[in-house]
């Protein structure tokens, strides 16, 4: 039995919502990793039960191959590609369904239109310290995933019935991508409850880890290799690893979005690193990508050093700056949070 988390008078609005509008539209944060796809997805599956006049699913930029082979990925609205439409769809929509994201900026170019949007907006996301942007909120920092708490909505509407297999589908891939294959973040027996669940639904979750995990391209092979062979930085007084690549670099394997997803985790089987970090220049800015283990807070660190945040073990920043500039920031940031001061678990 899952315990309950969300009030009735949120979930009695909530239902009001999906009873009065006929116009949905759902929307995650940029570069949108396993968890904004399928808790996206699965949400819409959820809501395609209902007699609607639309429902559309947008995200700002394209995301990784892996994750196309859910049902419905093929019909996301790409806004870098169809920006006017994308906007359109936000103007027109009764209600807005806010997935995986705790702040409006988080849509990038979006967040203007967003923001003006008369429609009825719904937050459903577990990140930290969410912005109050949305008329419902249901955020739940402790959650896994959103997907994970997207489940938990269904089953409080009263709608676990509702949930098919492509939704089961989905709403596992979130939850297993958030906390890498179920290996941080995932100590929590609810989650294992949901599992079977959705296991009862159809889903063969050796499959879905193979296409997530087991299904690269040889270009993400080789520039795996050169990560681990040539990159790979560690300070071992300080129990941490880092990598960088430059878009040179990204250029020479033929860099696809989704290409890196996951790289961030190898330094942390190596014996004595606690703390991982990589760095990946974009166009404009550096994204950083940090994990770690035991008690270390990688997330106070993305907050305090790049303009970030995320879970304790799991977080992401951005720098605007040079590369060289990022390193020494976060050079001098293990002076202060030297992860040799916190326990290993």
């Amino acid at each position: 039995m899952l315990t309950k988390v969300i009030d009735n008078d949120i979930i009695h609005k909530l239902k009001a919502y999906i009873h009065k509008g006929d116009k949905f539209v759902i929307i995650s944060h940029e570069m949108p990793d396993g968890d904004a796809i399928g808790s996206s997805l699965g949400w819409y599956h959820y809501l395609s039960s209902f007699d609607k006049k639309l429902i559309k699913v947008v995200v700002p930029n394209i995301f990784p191959d892996f994750l196309k082979w859910m049902t419905g990925a093929n019909d996301i609205v790409i806004a870098e590609q169809f920006p006017d439409f994308a906007r359109q769809l936000i103007m027109e929509a009764d209600v807005i369904f806010c997935m995986d994201m705790n702040a409006i900026r988080r849509v990038g170019k979006l967040a203007s239109t967003l923001a003006a949007s008369d429609a009825r907006k719904v937050l459903i996301d577990h990140h930290p310290d969410p912005e109050n942007f949305c008329k419902i909120e249901i955020s739940f920092p402790e959650m896994c995933s959103a997907s994970e708490l997207v489940f938990r909505v269904i089953c409080a509407l009263g709608d676990v019935d509702l949930i098919d297999k492509a939704a089961a589908e989905c709403l596992y891939a979130g939850m297993m991508t958030d906390t890498g294959a179920f290996t941080f973040n995932s100590n929590n027996e609810s989650i294992y409850v949901i599992i079977s669940e959705l296991l009862k639904k159809g889903i063969d979750k050796d499959d879905i880890y193979r296409k997530v995990y087991q299904v690269y391209s040889l270009s993400r092979v080789r520039l795996m290799g050169y990560v681990l062979l040539d990159k790979l930085k560690t300070y071992p007084e300080k129990r941490t690893a880092l990598f960088t690549l430059s878009r040179t670099e990204l250029n020479r394997f033929r860099y696809k979005c989704g290409d890196t997803e996951n790289f961030v985790n190898l330094p942390l089987s190596i014996k004595g690193i606690y703390f991982s970090v990589f760095m990946r220049e974009e166009k404009n800015f550096i994204k950083i990508s940090l994990r770690s283990e035991g008690t270390f807070p990688c997330n106070v660190f993305a907050s305090r050093f790049f303009n970030g945040g995320g879970h304790k073990n799991a977080s992401g920043g951005e720098f605007y700056g040079t590369m060289e500039e990022a390193v020494k920031a976060f050079e001098e940031g293990l002076v202060l949070y030297n992860p040799n001061n916190f326990e290993k678990s």
